[in-house]
Order: C-alpha cells, then structure tokens, then sequence
C-alpha cells in the first residue's frame, strides 16, 4: 500500500506541476459544450444524454492516454526498480480514476449550466456518472499501457479501444435514461447495473494479470 500511495502521490503532484495539459483538456471540455450551446441551445433528453457520454470518451482518450505516453523508457526502468507490476498499474487505475471523476463533475456543470438540465433525477444521474468515468478510465488505462509498449502509438489505443468501450458506453446510455424518467420493467436498472460493475471487475482484473507481462518488456 506504501509503493502504491507513493506512486499515486507522485503522479498528482506532477499533474500539479505541469497544469498545462490539464488545462488544456478543460479548454477542449468547455469549447466543445459552448459549441453545443451555439448549435443546439436546448436539445432533447435523448441528444443531451448521447452529447454528453461521447463528450466524455473523447476527454477519457486524451486525459488518460497522457498517464503511460509521457512516461519515458528512463523513467520506466526507475519504477521497475522499485516497485512491482501490480502497485504500478493499480496506482494508475487510482489516478485515472480521480482525474476522470473531476472532468465528469467539471462537465455535467457546464452542461447544466449552457444546456439546461432536462433530468427528473439529477441525483441518480450523477450516480451514473461516477459509474461511467470509473468504466471509461479502467478501460482506456489498460489500452495506454499496451500502447505504450507499441512505439508510444497513441492511435493505437483508438483502435483498440473502439471495440471494447462501445458495449459499455451503450450501456451507461442506457442505464442514463433512468435519469430523465423513463419507465424500466422491474429490476432492468439493478440489472444494467451490474452487467456494467462486472465488467469493471472484469476490465480490472485483466489489468491485473496481463501488466506484468508488459512490465517485464
């Protein structure tokens, strides 16, 4: 736990120091939502939920990609030296899991703020956020660290993200539309629910196992 707090640390206080990227990922949230705005004004429920979920996979592919793509072979073989696989690549999931959370939050304000809030159930739906993020950093940090072994090749974590993060991003759309009051049979909510938590645990759990077979690379 020791090794895993001290990495998490590590990659805080350096997204502290290099504020830039951070800041450029909130510019690239806040243009795209004033867009919206100019384009749309007030759109239905239905595009509001779909907007608002592709937003968020376009921030999770250029907030999480930067977490293994900055990270240099020098520095690689200084973690190898002292930590393990496992604290390594869980302190990434931590990281990415925060900093996803905060540009969710970040964005469902500016979305309510420039395009109104058409939920009947602002609570729950923030619920599904949080639920949402955590399923998009898990995923898009695993496609980093195998991109990062591919020549730094950021499109690759695109291409191989696109099969993988659509199943789930359908489901997260989904499950959102319990938000906005539609009426689901008994039990469909509880259902959605799980299939997407277990997939998370799935998601993690490969994490777990195959990183180290890249961490010996």
């Amino acid at each position: 736990m020791k090794t895993i707090f001290a990495l998490l640390k590590k990659d805080l206080l350096l997204e502290l120091r290099q504020q830039h990227s951070f800041y450029g990922i909130l510019l690239y949230v806040a243009s795209t939502i004033f867009v919206l705005y100019l384009s749309l004004s007030n759109p239905e429920p239905d595009v509001w939920n779909a907007l608002f979920w592709v937003i968020q996979l376009f921030v999770c592919v250029n907030a999480v990609a930067k977490s293994f793509l900055q990270e240099s072979r020098g520095r690689m073989l200084y973690f190898y030296s002292i930590s393990g696989a496992r604290e390594f690549i869980i302190a990434k999931l931590i990281y990415n899991i925060i900093l996803m959370l905060l540009m969710s939050m970040m964005s469902l304000g500016l979305f309510f703020l420039l395009l109104k809030n058409p939920l009947d159930k602002p609570l729950v739906f923030l619920g599904i956020v949080c639920l949402g993020s955590i399923s998009l950093s898990l995923v898009f940090t695993l496609l980093a660290a195998i991109a990062a072994k591919a020549q730094q090749n950021a499109a690759l974590m695109a291409i191989l993200g696109f099969p993988l993060i659509v199943p789930q991003l359908l489901l997260v759309i989904r499950l959102s539309k319990a938000a906005f009051g539609e009426q689901f049979r008994t039990g469909a909510v509880l259902n959605l629910t799980g299939l997407i938590v277990g997939l998370d645990i799935m998601v993690l759990i490969l994490s777990i196992i195959l990183f180290p077979f890249l961490w010996k690379d």
